[in-house]
């Protein structure tokens, strides 16, 4: 019997189907990455994403605190939450949320860089793909990606029937 790397969930009764956390996953608007900065700090930033598969894609600048975080320590989560809604009366909130934990690394095959940067733009800007190509081709070389390969996903919600 192999014990898992991964803590199970505390909350077995918030536990979401994992169909539908995959599709908050893919559908959802922004997450945060969490890291360990080169200082021992840790290092969380929100960052536009899109998902391929077991794969999510992130962009950014060729250099900065985030690529240097992933050179010392490439083991990361990454957290998305969907519909939130706060219960005063019942001193709580309503939420759905997905996280993911795996590794993450620059992509150096420039056609997996311009793969990615596509995938972006057709989640963000699927009105824009033309103008798009010509951003990606000007931009290229100033832009880097990074790839997360997803080794565990777990999603939970809070549901709360309306009141009424």
């Amino acid at each position: 019997m192999s014990v898992s790397k991964f803590r199970p969930v505390r909350r077995v009764d918030r536990m979401w189907p994992e169909n539908e956390a995959v599709e908050l996953l893919r559908n959802g608007e922004y997450g945060f990455l969490a890291m360990c900065s080169p200082e021992g700090y840790g290092y969380g930033i929100p960052l536009s994403y899109v998902c391929d598969g077991e794969h999510l894609y992130f962009h950014c600048a060729p250099e900065g605190h985030k690529l240097d975080a992933l050179a010392v320590e490439p083991r990361v989560s990454f957290c998305v939450v969907g519909s939130t809604r706060v219960i005063p009366r019942q001193f709580t909130t309503a939420y759905q949320s997905v996280h993911v934990f795996g590794v993450a690394r620059l992509v150096d095959d420039d056609d997996e860089r311009r793969h990615a940067l596509r995938l972006l733009v057709q989640k963000y800007s699927p009105e824009y793909v033309e103008i798009a190509e010509k951003y990606i081709a000007a931009s290229f070389g100033r832009t880097a990606v990074i790839r997360l390969d997803i080794e565990h996903l777990s999603g939970k919600c809070k549901k709360i029937p309306q009141e009424g």
